[in-house]
């Protein structure tokens, strides 16, 4: 087993990362630009390296410097978290050329699907369903006409290199495609310093179902379920759930083992999850994320795996200590993202924090590198704590949810924790009715 990880991120989910080593006995090294000196997983690791200015570019993402820190504090492994180099392949083949684990799948399958076309075409191969669009990049104006006039209006431009929103472009007719599409190449340009794009059919009223997945080296895949992740804005992902209010014992079993088979086919090794769109009974592959996911707390919560803790086993050689009728789905999970952001503009809200109190009880979990006098940074995303609440069943869950927002403090910045308990009290969540364009809708926001 690992003697020391470092662990290649910040924020609440490098806490996450070494909770898991201290609970394994296993000593960490963290990593921080010169703006997280205070930070929460900083303070508490076994030792720490700074490895550069406050820039992500020159800190976060400086593979040297992560690479030399690693070499100076004598690591085994490297993990690298949520985001940043989570799923760069270049990273990851660095890190095994220098002599370290990297605790993630391998740079093949990374590359596979990092490149939503190539990942498409393998996931057909797989007897996974897509859904209709173009086969490749869409080169110019007419190409995009012609297969937005045989899947019909509207269309979803997408970034082959895209994530988080950035690189998409919705056309509801001929009139804007165009434009569009160059405004999608320049954005993907501009984001991911690669212009290929492609053309999707833009579903009217899907849900977006994701399916977590663990894989071991030695041909074992196992899932943990759905989670439904469909309150979102601008593509962003807001609050998940699981299992999906939209989804029976049945379909939840059909795509479970679709998922599985097709992994198991690939070979796949490390933490993963398929990501869906689910309308009129049907799914339809939108991506694969070949890492951890900031959401997979609530796939912890109902199945009782800790992910990361399996995530470093896995690296390690070990094979996986259950098979899938080992896995029980109990009860029911939500998850908030709780931002410093304003709730109602969304405009970034960094400062000191002068009052933090979390809440508790039964059932509570916070996932947060909060404290009173902490200083939340302008240079990084703006997730601040994750809220995931657990019950015996979705109503309990809801009620527990409510309570502890009402008890949720963070003083000092403007935080998304209003928004969240306005949700709470909406009868479309309440009732589990609610697609990805709800929440845009609820808010007013335009595509």
């Amino acid at each position: 087993m690992f003697e020391k990880i470092l662990i290649a991120n910040r924020g609440e989910i490098a806490l996450r990362i070494h909770r898991a080593c201290k609970e394994m006995g296993i000593q960490t090294v963290a990593v921080h630009s010169t703006a997280d000196a205070d930070a929460m997983h900083v303070r508490l690791a076994d030792e720490s390296v700074c490895i550069g200015p406050p820039s992500p570019a020159e800190s976060y993402l400086n593979i040297p410097a992560i690479i030399s820190a690693a070499t100076i504090a004598g690591a085994d492994a490297i993990h690298p978290g949520v985001g940043f180099l989570a799923e760069n392949a270049d990273f990851a083949e660095m890190v095994a050329e220098h002599g370290f684990t990297f605790i993630g799948p391998s740079a093949d399958h990374m590359r596979m699907m990092g490149d939503k076309i190539t990942a498409k075409r393998t996931v057909v191969d797989l007897n996974i369903p897509v859904v209709p669009g173009s086969d490749g990049d869409v080169q110019d104006e007419d190409e995009a006409l012609r297969i937005a006039k045989e899947i019909g209006y509207p269309v979803l431009i997408k970034a082959s290199a895209g994530g988080g929103g950035r690189g998409m472009k919705v056309s509801r007719g001929p009139d804007d495609l165009g434009e569009n599409l160059r405004l999608c190449r320049a954005e993907a340009k501009a984001s991911f310093g690669d212009d290929t794009v492609y053309i999707e059919k833009y579903l009217a009223a899907p849900r977006h179902i994701e399916v977590q997945v663990m894989g071991d080296s030695h041909g074992n895949v196992v899932h943990f379920g759905e989670r439904d992740c469909s309150l979102q804005r601008r593509h962003q992902k807001v609050l998940e759930e699981a299992p999906s209010p939209a989804l029976n014992a049945a379909v939840r079993k059909q795509i479970g083992e679709t998922v599985t088979t097709a992994l198991q086919t690939m070979g796949y090794r490390g933490a993963g999850t398929i990501e869906f769109l689910y309308e009129n009974g049907e799914f339809y592959f939108i991506e694969m994320n070949t890492r951890l996911q900031v959401e997979h707390s609530v796939s912890e919560m109902i199945s009782g795996v800790d992910l990361v803790r399996e995530q470093i086993l896995v690296a390690d050689g070990a094979p996986l200590a259950f098979t899938q009728s080992d896995i029980v789905l109990a009860g029911h999970a939500i998850e908030c993202r709780i931002n410093a952001e304003h709730p109602e503009t969304f405009a970034p809200s960094p400062g000191r924090v002068t009052d933090y109190h979390a809440p508790g009880g039964l059932g509570v979990r916070i996932d947060s590198a909060l404290y009173a006098g902490y200083v939340v940074p302008p240079y990084y995303d703006s997730l601040v704590s994750k809220l995931i609440v657990h019950g015996a069943n979705r109503n309990e869950c809801l009620l527990r949810l409510r309570r502890a927002l009402d008890e949720y403090v963070i003083d000092g910045v403007e935080t998304t924790l209003p928004l969240h308990r306005r949700l709470m009290l909406e009868q479309d969540f309440i009732n589990g009715e609610y697609d990805i364009h709800w929440l845009e809708a609820y808010l007013g926001l335009n595509d």
